[in-house]
């Protein structure tokens, strides 16, 4: 998430044009589905990723073709669902053969699809999207498969949010100095809020719900706010690339899923591969 100069417009919004109200809106209204699916039946959550990263997945997919890149949307889907649940059921090997199996399913489609022509570039696009974010949404899967895997998906997402939130609000307060010019809102003083807000998150998660050392939740918090923000950064450049401002307009506020999802994806692995060592 960008951070933004202070101030709101006279429809609630900021000074740059996002709705903040509609945002916390849709934030508070995410969460309580997350929430809800994680708390219930475990294997609800496993639907809310499909149907989430499936909508960015669609959202990327049409970015693409406004550029004449051609990535089939079915075979793209189906691989989604089925890492999800290769994951979930049999683990991280299975997620990584669902992956390849369907790589090769995507090569395969577009060699009847089109011809010849653009192969190549259709054909690393496709693989791209099946990988980002289809494949790297399959880690919350191995995330949930633990019987306490629901605490791990809320220590994750919360630390991923409140690397947003912390540089929110340490880039309105105090954003001075800009940190890239692939993103030239964000600044190293609103990096420096979403460190500390992650590492605090992370600490108390850690201890709270999963009974680890306040230093393991600081370590995961303080990496998950590196990689969210260069989650944000890779968008930016896909954007940039694409010559598009959002990827969507889904979420009021927020813009498209994808907009939302970046930052998460890039975090999944490395918060994954630390609690498997921590708990």
């Amino acid at each position: 998430m960008e951070e933004r100069t202070a101030g709101t417009g006279p429809s609630g919004g900021s000074r740059t044009g996002r709705n903040l109200p509609a945002a916390i809106a849709v934030g508070v209204g995410l969460g309580a589905l997350v929430i809800i699916s994680l708390y219930t039946i475990k294997e609800l959550f496993l639907l809310v990723i499909v149907g989430a990263v499936g909508v960015g997945v669609v959202e990327l997919i049409r970015a693409f073709a406004s550029r004449g890149i051609q990535v089939p949307t079915v075979p793209v889907l189906a691989g989604l669902a089925a890492m999800q649940a290769g994951a979930y059921w049999g683990g991280a090997v299975w997620l990584l053969g669902t992956f390849t199996v369907f790589a090769f399913v995507l090569l395969i489609w577009r060699m009847f699809s089109d011809g010849t022509d653009g192969y190549v570039r259709d054909g690393t696009a496709s693989v791209f999207v099946l990988f980002y974010p289809a494949m790297l949404a399959g880690f919350a899967a191995l995330l949930l498969a633990p019987e306490d895997g629901s605490h791990r998906v809320v220590l994750f997402i919360a630390v991923t949010v409140a690397s947003d939130i912390g540089g929110y609000i340490a880039g309105v307060l105090f954003g001075r100095h800009k940190m890239s010019v692939i993103s030239p809102k964000k600044t190293w003083e609103g990096f420096a809020g979403s460190v500390l807000a992650c590492v605090a998150v992370g600490a108390w998660l850690m201890s709270w719900l999963l009974g680890g050392e306040l230093w393991q939740g600081a370590l995961i918090g303080a990496l998950g706010a590196a990689l969210a923000t260069v989650g944000d950064l890779i968008e930016s450049m896909i954007k940039r690339d694409l010559g598009i401002k959002d990827l969507g307009t889904i979420l009021p506020g927020h813009g498209g899923l994808m907009d939302r999802l970046d930052s998460l994806v890039t975090t999944l692995v490395p918060v994954w591969l630390l609690l498997s060592l921590f708990v």
